[in-house]
């Protein structure tokens, strides 16, 4: 986030819908790491978003100088709402670590075990990174890790930009695909990381369910939201129908959580730390139906204003399209075997096979001809994902 507060529709939707973003990830790191601080953090840029929102609401309503006008505006202050909810529901997970509800410490581990780990690195002397900018290291599309925020001492810096230099005893917070942590540790000069122990150790009955359970609801609600943003930017009514299953799976989801939850508690050591799971399980509801109010403009048929496209375009992470063709490294291919994250820094959040949708699909799944790809990422790893899926050219015959 850049010194000067943006001042235009577009710039104030993009700095909101980034902020929420980043919210939700220092709050589920928050967690993980049990990090107060990281907490705090999380409860200042909510401040920094409602200021956001803000301006984009009076600045909305003076642009509208006709009925035509205020109707287009309404479908941004409708997705500046789901917005503002989502950043809402960063701060309550937060809060879990804040207000010192806690999880059961046991769990703690097993929840970075999401689609999308979060883990910390100290860069040490002599690294590679040492001196040089986030920008010319593109970790996303090397490693295909984020680096969501940067301590120097006592001092953070999150949404770290391109300009950011990384020096010797930096703390990274990053997130990304599990094989992409050894990559990263690399880059630090930090050792790999050992293999984990086979099997999963002392079963914990019912709380090990419940943790499955969270981990799901964070994996879905993250692909909720990316699938809302997306649908909004391709005008593209399956995949809001596509968020609208994902929120109602969540609502089983949650309410077989607080039966697990119920029945665990005679075991808990600390029955208050359950609270905490509670907490993170109705904030992940809140995004999922933050998710699902975005796409009912989409599902309704409404025209959006440009500006909402060109605001998703401008984030920080971006929506991208691909089809795969005939020929081409990624048919036939497992988004294993192409490495997908780790080589373009794209997360696929869905395909398009026919009139079929996959979403989420795991690392096993394998692309076919005309398949459809959805994903979001790092705007640089847009081409090395386009060329993975694009036929190989033809040289021309020799006259």
């Amino acid at each position: 986030m850049g010194d000067e507060p943006p001042r235009t529709v577009k710039d104030l939707l993009a700095e909101s819908k980034d902020t929420s973003e980043i919210m939700v990830d220092l709050a589920y790191a928050a967690v993980f790491f049990n990090d107060e601080d990281l907490g705090e953090e999380v409860e200042r840029l909510e401040e920094v978003m409602d200021a956001y929102l803000h301006d984009l609401r009076w600045i909305s309503m003076l642009a509208a100088r006709s009925p035509e006008d205020a109707e287009a505006m309404g479908g941004v202050l409708h997705i500046a709402a789901s917005i503002e909810k989502i950043g809402d529901a960063a701060a309550d997970i937060a809060r879990v670590v804040t207000a010192k509800l806690g999880i059961p410490e046991p769990l703690r581990p097993d929840l970075r075990h999401a689609d999308e780990v979060t883990g910390r690195v100290r860069v040490r002397e002599g690294a590679s990174v040492v001196g040089r900018n986030l920008g010319d290291l593109s970790l996303p599309t090397e490693t295909g890790m984020w680096i969501i925020a940067v301590r120097r001492g006592s001092d953070w810096e999150f949404d770290p930009g391109p300009d950011t230099v990384l020096s010797d005893g930096d703390v990274l917070v990053f997130q990304g695909p599990e094989e992409g942590v050894n990559l990263i540790r690399e880059t630090a000069g930090a050792p790999a990381l050992p293999a984990p122990p086979e099997g999963d150790g002392i079963p914990l009955t019912e709380l090990d369910r419940a943790v499955d359970i969270l981990v799901e609801m964070k994996n879905s609600a993250e692909v909720a939201v990316g699938l809302a943003y997306s649908s909004l930017l391709f005008a593209e009514p399956a995949l809001a129908a596509e968020v609208g299953t994902l929120e109602a799976r969540s609502d089983m989801l949650h309410d077989e959580l607080e039966s697990w939850v119920l029945r665990a508690s005679p075991e808990a050591r600390n029955p208050d730390h359950l609270r905490g799971l509670l907490r993170l399980a109705y904030a992940s509801e809140v995004i999922f139906d933050a998710a699902r109010e975005m796409t009912r403009l989409v599902e309704q048929g409404e025209e959006l204003h440009p500006v909402v496209a060109a605001a998703i375009e401008s984030s920080d992470e971006v929506a991208a399209e691909t089809t795969v063709e005939t020929g081409s490294r990624a048919e036939g291919a497992s988004l294993k075997e192409l490495s997908l994250e780790t080589e373009t820094g794209m997360f696929v959040l869905a395909v398009q096979r026919g009139r079929r949708w996959i979403y989420r699909p795991r690392p096993r799944f394998q692309l076919e001809s005309g398949d459809r790809v959805i994903s979001i990422g790092p705007e640089d790893g847009i081409p090395e994902l386009e060329s993975l899926a694009r036929a190989p050219e033809t040289a021309p015959a020799s006259s």
